[in-house]
């Protein structure tokens, strides 16, 4: 199809993806970034089979893989029995399946970066505030300092779950989970914990403690983790009035293990407060605006799921507006490609995060004493490994991705 005019509304892994994939067929982008220079946001995050499989296809994969670390398993054990309740295994589905912890930087960089090179515009410190139709098929983007620019053919909306945007799609069913996590990033300590795993500690569903080896933030830099523990926010105060100390002892008492990462922490500040909602637009679009990544779905992160469903949203629509005429048509085709395999994953979430994050009294048993057993049975084992790694109800064939490309490219290299 001829080239549009796209606004690109953030610049996190969603929107840097989209920008490079739709500057491939020839569209005309500019990227709008809040924040003075553009930076990741957080810590740690796990990167998927089907996330690589679009940063392969952006040439990245390579150099992220280089920075990350591999992980083949994601194990958890209920304090204080040690009983093992989770146990994933990226081999239980295929020999050469992983994933990859990574820092956000070591994945916003090189994204970053690429955009760059390829000449793509970004303007900073243009925090937007919302859209007018210019005419019936162009619309202007609007700034909270009054200002604007345009018009586009199409904007997209990647400025995640609390998006400005967010009312050009109608209401919405979004919840704020009960839980969130205080995380950190903290040098990795070397024999402690298993160098190619997600290690976790359950009390119950109300506390959880997790350990993930994140490789580097460049080439030359230390290894690192990211350490989290699970809190609600209304108690980040108290947290922070109880003290550091209190804390610790706390942790240490439940998890001896992690007294080098609690040696580490100083200064409370060193702790980032994520918090996390749950919601799914019924329909992303709404005339010439666009959501992808966390915009259009956002869930916890307990699959790990998040930069990876951001992509593929990312490599959808630059699918859909290759091969569909007239942008109205190609924005459904989007919505289409990308429909099952987020309400699949959107389920899932909600199903799940109550099992390993709340209040509840009735499922940490039901978790312990029949989810973990089952999934020792060779077919949920798959299933359950299929999950974590994205690739149940598999997006790659349709978004044209290869199944085996982060191998070949490696191989290659």
């Amino acid at each position: 199809m001829p080239g549009r005019t796209i606004a690109i509304a953030g610049a996190g892994p969603a929107g840097l993806s989209a920008a490079l994939l739709l500057h491939r067929d020839g569209h005309q982008l500019t990227i709008f970034e809040r924040f003075d220079a553009p930076r990741p946001i957080g810590s740690g995050l796990m990167l998927q089979p089907t996330g690589l499989a679009v940063l392969a296809e952006l040439g990245l994969a390579p150099r992220i893989l280089s920075l990350g670390r591999r992980i083949d398993r994601l194990f958890g054990r209920v304090i204080p029995s040690q009983s093992v309740i989770l146990d994933v295994r990226y081999r239980n589905l295929r020999a050469d399946l992983y994933g990859v912890a990574v820092h956000r930087a070591a994945l916003f960089t090189p994204l970053f970066e690429a955009v760059r090179q390829c000449g793509i515009a970004i303007e900073t410190n243009r925090d937007v505030a919302g859209v007018t139709e210019a005419t019936a098929d162009r619309v202007i983007l609007n700034f909270k300092d009054g200002s604007q620019a345009g018009p586009f053919d199409i904007v997209v909306d990647a400025l995640g779950m609390r998006s400005s945007l967010a009312p050009l799609f109608g209401e919405q069913k979004r919840r704020d989970l009960p839980y969130g996590a205080l995380w950190t990033t903290l040098p990795w300590p070397d024999g402690v914990f298993a160098a190619h795993s997600l290690e976790q500690r359950y009390l119950r569903a109300s506390t959880m403690i997790g350990v993930l080896p994140i490789g580097r933030r460049r080439a030359d830099g230390p290894n690192e983790t990211a350490f989290f523990w699970s809190i609600k926010p209304d108690l980040y105060d108290a947290w922070r009035v109880a003290g550091l100390n209190s804390w610790k002892a706390r942790v240490a008492g439940l998890w001896p293990e992690t007294m080098p990462l609690l040696d580490a922490i100083i200064d409370p500040e060193q702790m980032t407060l994520a918090r996390y909602s749950h919601h799914t637009l019924a329909h992303p679009v709404a005339g010439r605006v666009v959501a992808i990544g966390d915009s259009a779905h956002a869930a916890s992160p307990q699959l790990g799921q998040g930069a990876n469903m951001a992509m593929l949203d990312a490599r959808a629509l630059a699918i859909a507006l290759r091969k569909v005429e007239g942008i109205p048509a190609a924005l459904a085709h989007y919505v289409a490609l990308r429909r099952w395999h987020i309400h699949f994953y959107q389920y899932l979430s909600a199903i799940f995060t109550p099992f390993y994050q709340s209040d509840s009294r009735v499922l940490p048993p039901l978790r312990d004493w029949l989810v973990a057993p089952a999934t020792r049975l060779p077919l949920i084992r798959s299933f359950v490994a299929g999950t974590v790694a994205g690739t149940i109800l598999d997006p790659r064939p349709s978004l044209s991705l290869g199944v085996n490309a982060v191998t070949s490219q490696l191989q290659a290299g």
